[in-house]
């Protein structure tokens, strides 16, 4: 095999492998593959599917309704309890929610493609512009949203449709947050994250203001005196360190960082990737950014995993999707040091873990993995400037039920709020239950009571 040239460099593809790698990982169902994907739905009462969607759709209506010849009324369904459905039904783990509930595993092990019905339908309403709501009387309130990701985008949303007027700060130039920035190019292409963000604001009624950083450009308490609620969907922009020696040299990079810069290059040819490229983590950031490290070619990819297999947070289907692209998985490792030659990284000092009373511990043997670059992905953490006195809980923002922080006239939602799971779909669900609450406190007229002591 033709060896590539070793260090970090762009250029490693013909512009055709390039456009073949990123293209789309499931294209749309066509009309005969939905119609025949939707003829397999049991249609259950009570449907467990239902139970496990977080925004609690109501999948069996809408699969018969595609069945019936009806996407439209179908995502009308979707975006009644999913505005972000279309992205929803890109990168959602289907396969561990709704598909993993379906009842035809029962019987047949394979589930109705929920998420593929979903997409179908989602992007015909999406692509004819359809909209299928209308502005309420105007309260006069005023909201401001703080991150114009999925749970402050559905929150707006939500307010919008109510009649209050929303002003959404981002410290992006872009709105979406992580479905612009954090998702893997392949998963939503032809700048899908986009139009859904376009169809999401043509409700009226938001304005968006890039540029505003919570702390630096804005400050909590100013949005609470000149707002009449404050939702803060601000996510997690913090990146844990490694705490190893050599994590400051050039080729180390932040995992999260390649991710943006890829799906904001418009020619992938662009992005330089080692030769030799180890990620670090276990989750769904590192799948994505091992898988596309292959796909601007490099030649060995290698995921390191400090637990075993069955403690990923990565899905068994992105797992195995790393695997079917060459990339090597390789569980109880930790980093122990990163090695230089030239300055340059040149390898991975690693040290085997085990579990030992239940608590992981190193075991004293080591190895070493060439690289010419690292990528970290070893989880987010909150940014707090800006926040105040607003109680945190585990270094996130402690919230109840309904989405109020200890905070009069201040709400919470997405991964910046203690105990979510960090997916797309459950930040759109805290997102829109948030304004809901907001609306219902609005709506008596009576400042809120703190909800988080």
């Amino acid at each position: 095999m033709e060896r590539l040239e070793t260090g970090i460099h762009s250029g490693r593809l013909s512009t055709a492998e390039y456009e073949t790698n990123f293209s789309d990982l499931h294209p749309r169902l066509d009309k005969h593959e939905a119609l025949v994907a939707a003829d397999r739905c049991y249609f259950c009462y009570d449907a467990p599917c239902m139970t496990a969607c977080p925004t609690s759709i109501d999948i069996p209506l809408f699969i018969r309704q595609i069945a019936t010849g009806n996407p439209i009324g179908s995502a009308k369904t979707i975006f009644d309890q999913n505005i972000l459905g279309g992205m929803c039904a890109r990168v959602c783990p289907t396969e561990e929610l709704c598909e993993q509930a379906c009842v035809r595993n029962t019987a047949e092990e394979k589930p109705v493609e929920i998420g593929r019905l979903q997409r179908y339908a989602t992007d015909i309403a999406i692509q004819a512009g359809k909209q299928f709501y209308e502005r309420a009387a105007s309260t006069g309130k005023k909201i401001a949203v703080v991150g114009a990701g999925p749970a402050g985008l559905a929150a707006a949303h939500r307010l919008a449709v109510k009649g209050h007027d929303v002003a959404i700060y981002d410290s992006k130039s872009k709105s979406g947050g992580l479905n612009e920035y954090g998702i893997a190019t392949y998963k939503a292409v032809d700048d899908f994250a986009q139009k859904e963000v376009d169809y999401v604001l043509s409700i009226g009624g938001i304005e968006v203001r890039h540029g505003q950083q919570l702390g630096r450009d804005i400050q909590l308490a100013d949005l609470q005196s000149r707002y009449d609620a404050v939702f803060l969907g601000i996510g997690l922009a913090g990146v844990n360190a490694l705490r190893v020696d050599g994590e400051n040299l050039p080729g180390v990079d932040d995992a999260v960082d390649f991710i943006a810069a890829l799906r904001q290059a418009t020619n992938k040819a662009d992005v330089a990737i080692g030769r030799r490229v180890v990620v670090l983590g276990g989750g769904m950031t590192a799948i994505d950014a091992a898988v596309q490290a292959k796909l601007l070619g490099a030649e060995e990819v290698t995921i390191c995993y400090r637990r075993g297999k069955e403690h990923m947070n990565a899905s068994e289907f992105e797992q195995d999707l790393a695997t079917s692209k060459g990339v090597i998985i390789r569980h109880w490792l930790a980093p122990k040091s990163i090695l230089s030659q030239d300055g340059k990284v040149a390898a991975i000092e690693v040290e085997y873990t085990k579990l030992a009373n239940g608590r992981l511990v190193t075991t004293g043997e080591t190895g070493v993995i060439a690289a010419d670059q690292i990528f970290k992905a070893i989880g987010q953490t909150l940014e707090t400037s800006g926040l105040g006195s607003l109680r945190m809980e585990s270094g996130r923002i402690a919230v109840d039920g309904e989405g109020r922080t200890s905070l009069d006239g201040v709400w919470a939602g997405g991964d910046c709020v203690f105990g979510g799971d960090d997916l797309t779909v459950s930040a759109v669900a805290q997102g829109r239950d948030a304004a809901e609450s907001i609306n219902r406190t609005l709506a008596a007229g009576a400042q809120p009571a703190v909800a988080v002591a």
